[in-house]
């Protein structure tokens, strides 16, 4: 269409009103809420990204790149790319020992938060607009959630890679939602402000960055032990410490994730399964995995997984007093968990 035909289609659509637009999101449960413009985001970044192998195993990445970076690939006349966060909180009062399951992780899935919260959304919006067209995502939809979230306003892209709000830090997770509305009031990209700080870079346990703001994911620790089915570069598995899914050591030294922030949403709060250490993560049997992970981010390792994972773990930092749990592990049939057992109590011998 071109822009004089696309100009008088648009002359009697309605423009929505922000405040109403906001209203209906926090209504339906996001706690932060940012509007923008749907222009084409800056192909080079992805590109380049793509190019030095920094997505490691995660082929998708490779796919739907217009979708990625264009709304009007995924809505036609797209108008405004709303961004939605739900945030899981730093505020945890009973925390494991030992950070064996990121923050994000150890509650409900949060995939099945925003998707819940994103139907009750599109509704509220039709109610405002019953034309309205929408595409909604999170994560593992075709759009970039962090570089959107930039340009509403609801943060800065970090050096660490992640998304940080003056208000929550970067215990936030993200949500997108395309409109073919305009509103009558967008928010400005937000500036970033880590100026010289490097607390997270320096933090990372496999250096895993390879300029501010970049992640080579075939170093990152939350790759391998959440994304990863194979087997576990060795250069990496030493650096795991107590991690088992997930690793927050780029977060936790945030000076922007310190403080008094506000909790997490409540329906993010820790399951049990999140409290576990590894050797106690490492000897769960199946049907307590079932019963423990159900509605939880760890059911995308699967159970071998997991437990694979907490062997390598204790290998990292485990003792006389799991050597007889890894023994035993040692002779799984599960390939994958027996290596990990044997490769730990060789590391445990050694020390």
């Amino acid at each position: 269409m071109d822009k004089s035909a696309e100009s008088r289609a648009w002359g009697s659509v309605r423009v929505l009103p922000a405040p109403e637009v906001r209203a209906a999101a926090r209504a339906c449960g996001f706690a932060l809420v940012g509007l923008a413009r749907a222009e084409p985001l800056d192909l080079r970044p992805l590109v380049d990204w793509l190019a030095r192998g920094y997505a490691a195993g995660l082929r998708a990445m490779h796919q739907r790149i217009p979708e990625r970076l264009d709304p009007a690939a995924v809505v036609p006349l797209a108008r405004t790319v709303l961004v939605l966060g739900i945030p899981y909180g730093k505020g945890d009062t009973a925390t494991p020992p030992a950070p064996a399951i990121a923050r994000y992780a150890r509650g409900r899935d949060y995939h099945y938060a925003h998707r819940d919260r994103m139907r009750k959304l599109r509704e509220s919006l039709r109610e405002i607009e019953p034309a309205l067209r929408t595409y909604a995502c999170v994560d593992s939809g075709a759009a970039m959630e962090k570089a959107w979230a930039e340009r509403a306003g609801l943060g800065f892209i970090g050096k660490n890679g992640l998304v940080i709000s003056r208000s929550h830090g970067s215990w936030f997770t993200l949500s997108l939602m395309v409109l073919d509305r305009a509103v009558d009031a967008y928010d400005s990209p937000h500036p970033r402000l880590c100026g010289d700080c490097r607390k997270c870079l320096d933090a990372c346990p496999t250096e895993a960055f390879p300029s501010p703001g970049v992640v080579d994911a075939r170093r990152c620790l939350s790759y391998h032990t959440v994304e990863n089915h194979g087997d576990l570069p060795a250069e990496v598995r030493p650096k795991l410490g107590p991690r088992v899914f997930g690793c927050d050591a780029c977060q936790e030294v945030c000076p922007f994730n310190q403080g008094d922030l506000p909790p997490g949403d409540p329906r993010q709060a820790p399951r049990a399964l999140g409290h576990l250490s590894a050797a106690e993560i490492a000897a769960l049997t199946e049907a307590q995995f079932d019963e423990l992970s159900t509605g939880t981010p760890m059911r995308r390792i699967r159970y071998d997984g997991l437990r694979r994972n907490a062997c390598l773990s204790l290998g990292s930092t485990g003792g006389e007093k799991d050597q007889a749990l890894l023994r035993r592990l040692a002779n799984d049939p599960v390939s994958s968990v027996a290596e990990a057992a044997s490769w730990a109590l060789r590391e445990i011998a050694m020390r």
